[in-house]
């Protein structure tokens, strides 16, 4: 009973030194994970992260006793179920998650095991006697005689995502070679500085945060000026406007500042500053064409030295 209970112990200590050591906790299942597949995770984040295992009731026990001084832990309990582990980093998320998932082995069909993912036998011929002919067809798939051997004549889903695969199909299978699955370490969640999310959150970049909050933005200010509901998005859009409205008043009455002083002026002698722009605009012109003439000049006296380039 004492080894036991000092055992205890040491996890407790070990699980709490590394909450307090590191800010994020990747919850990974480990369904199907040889001991090889985990030593070489383990040596991929070593430097950068931690794994660490434990029964379910031992970690759920340690994580409620931690509850009192760090109540984010919380958070944690409804994860640890099923055959899971923590591995904990300060790292590049998406860098660690890369590492988590990159080794995986394949794996031959089995019989109850859960499909990851569906199952395609490839059309063509598959080498076996006909005898074999009734096997195929007792599970659907279309076969005729090529050489006197069973081809199969297309390509055909045999076992779809989230089923159980059967005997029949397990069998086949292996009779044709096919290992179609692939086992490794999978994220359920990540807990980061007291807060728990799906792995898939890290596919989010940077533009498209920053996008997401570009269109939050206009949306808020579109709302805050539709409602004359002040907010700091819309403050730039409503002094804006709010000048544009002193400007007409003082414009259609005798109110006045030296800085619309001019625009009254253009208000009111329109004709003035017309013939002012097709002066400005001839003179403009008139520089163009005379910086464009002496390069005229220049290929004019090129062509009248009268000898060619290997002359």
């Amino acid at each position: 009973m004492g080894g036991k209970s000092a055992t205890k112990a040491a996890y407790f200590e070990k699980l709490k030194s590394l909450l307090d050591e590191y800010r994020t906790v990747f919850i990974v299942g480990v369904d199907n994970v040889s001991s090889q597949q985990m030593h070489e995770i383990r040596i991929s984040l070593r430097g950068e992260g931690v794994v660490l295992m434990g029964k379910n009731t031992m970690v759920r026990r340690a994580l409620k006793g931690f509850i009192t001084e760090n109540p984010e832990y919380e958070r944690l309990l409804p994860h640890v179920k099923g055959n899971v582990g923590f591995i904990f980093t300060n790292g590049d998320l998406k860098d660690t998650r890369t590492k988590i998932l990159a080794n995986r082995v394949a794996a031959p069909a089995r019989a109850g095991a859960i499909a990851p993912g569906d199952v395609w036998i490839p059309g063509g011929n598959t080498g076996m006697e006909p005898g074999k002919t009734s096997f195929f067809q007792a599970l659907g798939v279309p076969t005729k005689i090529a050489r006197g051997t069973i081809e199969i004549v297309s390509d055909l889903k045999l076992v779809e995502e989230g089923t159980k695969v059967g005997p029949s199909e397990a069998t086949l299978l292996n009779m044709l070679n096919i290992s179609p699955f692939t086992y490794g370490m999978t994220i359920s969640q990540v807990y980061d500085n007291g807060q728990t999310f799906g792995a898939d959150v890290l596919d989010i970049d940077d533009e498209q945060l920053l996008s997401s909050f570009s269109q939050a933005i206009k949306t808020i200010t579109a709302i805050s000026l539709a409602t004359n509901f002040p907010t700091v998005p819309a403050t730039l859009h409503s002094l804006i406007n709010s000048y544009k409205k002193v400007l007409a008043v003082a414009i259609e009455t005798e109110i006045s500042w030296p800085e619309i002083e001019e625009l009254k002026d253009r208000i009111a002698n329109p004709d003035a500053y017309a013939s002012a722009a097709p002066a400005a605009a001839a003179a403009g012109g008139g520089e163009e064409k005379a910086a464009e003439k002496p390069q005229e000049d220049e290929e004019e006296s090129d062509e009248d030295m009268g000898f060619g380039l290997f002359d």
